[in-house]
């Protein structure tokens, strides 16, 4: 197993983030530089993209390797026995998710903000042929290996299709205020309704860690701190 790749900046406690799409922290820079003063963030890079990999072959990928791979690096970053934060994005909210159930004594408080968990909806298979539909659309006309190529091939099926466990502790689910009235923001109220976590809105939409970083990082600090 490879070492993990993630990135450290700031100080105080411990926050994982994960970001969504096939993992890659880009446009990230905004909102750590307003979290780094509150915490210590540690970025998880589940694939080494922004570490030198992108460009080799992928395999498809699975929830459960994103969430040890991010235990991992929380390891190695912050020590193995402080509980520590998580903030996981889109797919890396997914991944968040299942940190949660497989280590629950590792999470001080989880914040999973638009999980495309959409199977828990009402003709949840159907949704998901239809968001999988969208999102084809904007592939590149060239594909490539870019993260948005890597994420179409090989992260968006395997995790639009988990399913998180109920009963999950310190769990805030997130929906963007511009997501209202949308798919993913139906979906965290059903996410939050199945793991029985509260429901918090955040400043934007799908992307608003990279639309609104300041707003969303006191939105953080809020949920999270107090």
């Amino acid at each position: 197993m490879h070492e993990p790749h993630y990135d450290v900046t700031g100080s105080g406690p411990a926050l994982l983030l994960l970001p969504g799409g096939a993992g890659h922290p880009m446009g990230l820079d905004p909102l750590t530089g307003h979290l780094a003063p509150h915490f210590t963030v540690v970025t998880y890079d589940p694939l080494g993209l922004a570490h030198g990999h992108l460009g080799e072959p992928v395999a498809d990928q699975r929830v459960a390797d994103w969430s040890e791979g991010a235990r991992r690096a929380l390891a190695k970053a912050a020590g193995e026995d402080e509980p520590a934060y998580v903030l996981g994005t889109s797919s890396g909210a997914v991944a968040a998710l299942d940190l949660l159930a497989r280590h629950p004594a590792r999470c001080a408080g989880v914040i999973a903000h638009e999980p495309p968990c959409v199977t828990l909806l009402p003709d949840g298979a159907a949704e998901r042929a239809g968001l999988i539909e969208q999102a084809e659309r904007g592939r590149p006309a060239d594909g490539g290996a870019t993260p948005f190529g890597v994420f179409l091939d090989h992260v968006l099926r395997p995790f639009t299709a988990y399913r998180p466990d109920t009963g999950l502790p310190r769990l805030t689910v997130a929906a963007g205020t511009d997501s209202r009235g949308r798919l993913l923001h139906a979906t965290a109220e059903a996410v939050a309704r199945h793991t029985g976590g509260a429901f918090a809105e955040f400043p934007g939409g799908h992307l608003g860690t990279l639309e609104q970083p300041a707003a969303f990082a006191d939105r953080v600090r809020e949920i999270l701190l107090g």
